[in-house]
């Protein structure tokens, strides 16, 4: 795969993955702008609203029937959180031009002019998104922000990072709060969109065997060439949780109990997290780590026990689920695996066993073209750019040295557990 990044304006870049292994074209715009109490719900609608149509394209219907015309081309959108930054995703996949039935055509145009219309080329009515869909879209999103409770360990995880992060960017939840819907309507949520499409940043993405003249086909998009360059309005530092170590427990109706503890971790700069990426892989990132086997194997306190690493906030999360009078022993477990870490109670074979699989899933990233992508988006958000054979190379390199170092750094936060 070779990755070539470019601007097309300032504030607005193309990052191109050029690579024959696959028949599609994936194309990607993402919209980065910060986390905020007073946008965030306002963000997550707008995802939602431009799926519904464009000045050209009124309906899904029509959308849909356009994708039809494009050899069934797909389209996806969606809002994420990466770091304190809320982003706005969209995609639609293609058949590459090579394998077209006839030739002439040119696949690649085509699904990047529509993309690039439903982004920003809304349906606009009197001076505001249509109202019927931003009232059906609504209640769409009312439906998914009180569901969030529905799967209790991403709702205990959610709600960790929640009172991690109190009053701070990152404790807020991506799609938004349920009492801000009620203030919008179809007006001022256009007025939203155009102040976002004025400030934020954006990245277009174009992964497949393409030609040179990519860079040119954005540039000459009518809708490309009718935005303002901009310095991009989004966070590049993270802020850092409050020093605390702070224990919540919420009761709800529930069978099984979902622990969550948030560890600070503390890297001196970007170099050390890859040593963290191993570190955590030996305390709780995989089926053979510390807090799988004493807590889940050996103790049978956890039907389930790992932990995840925000490279992003530079966070640890553990998250076990257990019988609810198993708390405390399962908490004094987790502990002691953390202590052992510090005291270097880790053996040679389980680094490099790490290493191995962290290699091995680096590996595979451009197996998939949305993988690929991903993991270009998070450099470029990171602005810390290192290519796949880099990356590897950097875990591969990870002495015992540098996990110790990692380890003695690293702080309980927050210990959420829920209960009945």
């Amino acid at each position: 795969m070779e990755y070539i990044e470019d601007y097309i304006k300032k504030g607005i870049k193309l990052h191109i993955l050029k690579t024959d292994k696959f028949k599609t074209n994936l194309i990607a715009v993402f919209l980065t702008t910060k986390l905020q109490r007073e946008s965030v719900t306002r963000n997550a609608l707008i995802s939602a609203v431009l799926r519904r149509g464009t000045n050209t394209m009124k309906t899904q219907e029509e959308i849909s029937k356009r994708l039809e015309e494009l050899y069934g081309a797909s389209f996806d959108c969606g809002i994420d959180k990466t770091g304190d930054n809320q982003v706005l995703k969209f995609y639609i996949e293609s058949i590459n031009d090579h394998f077209l039935p006839q030739q002439g055509e040119n696949m690649l145009k085509a699904s990047l002019d529509n993309l690039l219309e439903i982004v920003f080329n809304p349906l606009v009515e009197n001076n505001g998104f249509k109202e019927q869909y931003v009232e059906q879209e609504k209640k769409n999103m009312k439906q998914r922000i009180e569901g969030k409770i529905d799967n209790k360990a991403r709702y205990a995880l959610d709600r960790c990072i929640e009172e991690m992060y109190k009053d701070k960017a990152f404790g807020l939840y991506r799609f938004g709060y349920v009492e801000d819907l009620e203030k919008i309507n179809a007006v001022n949520l256009y007025e939203q969109y155009r102040l976002l499409m004025e400030n934020c940043k954006i990245d277009i993405f174009i992964s497949g065997d393409i030609e040179e003249d990519t860079k040119q086909l954005v540039e000459n998009n009518p809708y490309i060439q009718g935005l303002q360059e901009r310095d991009p309005v989004y966070h590049t530092e993270n802020q850092k949780p409050e020093a605390k170590t702070g224990e919540v427990i919420e009761k709800m109706d529930v069978t099984q109990g979902k622990l969550v503890i948030g560890l600070e971790v503390n890297s001196q700069n970007e170099e050390q997290k890859y040593s963290v990426l191993v570190y955590n892989h030996i305390l709780g990132g995989s089926a053979n780590s510390k807090i799988f086997q004493n807590v889940r194997e050996k103790a049978n306190l956890a039907y389930a026990a790992s932990s995840s690493y925000f490279r992003y906030k530079d966070n640890i999360f553990i998250s076990c689920g257990i019988e609810i009078s198993n708390y405390q022993k399962a908490l004094d477990l987790i502990k002691t695996q953390i202590e052992d870490m510090k005291q270097g109670k880790f053996t040679e074979d389980e680094l490099e066993n790490a290493k191995k699989s962290i290699v091995a899933v680096i590996q595979t990233i451009d197996d998939e073209q949305d993988t690929g992508i991903t993991y270009y988006f998070g450099q470029e958000i990171s602005n810390h750019k290192n290519s796949i054979e880099e990356y590897m190379k950097k875990i591969e390199n990870i002495k015992r040295e540098n996990i110790l170092e990692v380890a003695s750094k690293v702080q309980i936060n927050t210990i959420y557990f829920l209960r009945n």
